[in-house]
């Protein structure tokens, strides 16, 4: 069963362009993995600093196999790093 993931981060307005260049990386390397269907990210409009990524996939274990991967954790580290917060994952089913 397809899965989506919702990723909420925050980010200040002059972190802006590197987290863009950070999720255009995350995003090159999303597109190459087993499962993965498509992917949006948006910007809250009533607060700039706010990101969501609308990711789908397949099923959870191809988010999951992603998830755990070395190549998706090196970037994220770099995210969390330079917004100095957890990036949030909520996984949902469709019904």
């Amino acid at each position: 069963m397809s899965v989506k993931i919702l990723i909420k981060r925050h980010v200040s307005a002059g972190d802006h362009p590197k987290l863009t260049e950070l999720l255009h990386k995350m995003r090159s390397l999303t597109l190459k993995q087993p499962g993965y269907i498509s992917g949006q990210t948006l910007q809250r409009t009533d607060d700039p600093t706010e990101c969501i990524v609308d990711s789908n996939w397949r099923s959870a274990e191809d988010w999951n196999n992603w998830f755990r991967s070395p190549e998706r954790n090196a970037v994220q580290a770099e995210i969390d790093e330079l917004l100095g917060q957890t990036t949030e994952y909520a996984l949902y089913e469709y019904l």
